[in-house]
């Protein structure tokens, strides 16, 4: 049921819609002057040789461009131990999946990469129908130079910078190589594995330009920061009630009501 304070006339709706969009135009402005900063940082050269595994085969990063000028590149969690990848970043796939040919037929390239191993990633691409190009990064320090996979030490020491702050150090449970609770732990469950090894993989995306040959970083989200790719949530964000969370609601999309 809707609060009776919830409701009014159409002419008090417009009067406060009207002044609502003056916000919403003074958001959007913000937005457009973010997306200028966002390409006016510096771009930092990437000399390191990084080896993909494709479905064309070994492919460098420079391979990933596909003779287009711009590479975004999605940090999907999918570790080589989980049995399926994450469900958070599958909801977020499901919202850009489609929109690889749109972005290729204008200079850019969208990829998924995660550590899993590529006949993993394309057993689960099957199963999801999704279209956009998944690359594995198993073999090499892609993900770990990128700041989206810690090793073991670094959970326990303390020592894991995402989100480009420094995190506390991973709290186990006595005798328990794993841990955890609560929301993190469900999800980690959803995987097949522990909330310690789920939490060594972490969401994020990069952004790389080719000029001259050479390539570069140009940016890097992570965390809050995908927000605006999360496709569900913007239209959540308009709906009614907004996002409306008690807890891990979504599944992966073949999965709503097995239980």
């Amino acid at each position: 049921m809707i609060a009776s304070d919830k409701t009014g006339t159409r002419e008090e709706w417009m009067a406060a819609r009207i002044d609502l969009l003056q916000a919403e135009k003074e958001w959007t402005r913000q937005g457009d002057e973010l997306a200028r900063r966002r390409q006016a940082l510096p771009w930092v050269r990437i000399d390191k040789a990084y080896r993909f595994d494709t479905e064309d085969g070994d492919a460098t990063l420079r391979d990933l461009f596909r003779g287009r000028s711009q590479l975004l590149v999605y940090h999907f969690m999918f570790g080589p131990d989980y049995t399926a990848g994450c469900p958070s970043c599958s909801m977020i796939a499901d919202g850009f999946n489609g929109l690889e040919v749109h972005l290729a037929n204008h200079d850019v390239m969208l990829w998924a990469v995660s550590r899993a191993p590529l006949a993993k990633l394309q057993a689960f691409k099957r199963r999801m129908g999704w279209t956009f190009p998944w690359a594995s990064a198993s073999a090499g320090d892609f993900n770990a130079d990128f700041n989206v996979w810690f090793t073991p030490d670094q959970q326990r020491l303390g020592a894991v910078d995402y989100n480009y702050r420094r995190e506390a150090g991973f709290a186990w449970r006595a005798g328990e190589e794993g841990g955890g609770s609560g929301a993190e732990a469900r999800i980690a469950a959803m995987c097949g594995t522990d909330t310690a090894t789920f939490q060594r993989d972490r969401p994020g995306m990069s952004a790389f330009a080719l000029e001259d040959g050479v390539v570069h970083h140009t940016y890097s989200a992570y965390a809050r920061g995908l927000d605006g790719l999360w496709g569900a949530y913007q239209w959540l964000d308009r709906a009614p009630r907004g996002r409306n969370e008690t807890g891990v609601w979504w599944r992966r999309h073949d999965e709503y009501g097995r239980d």
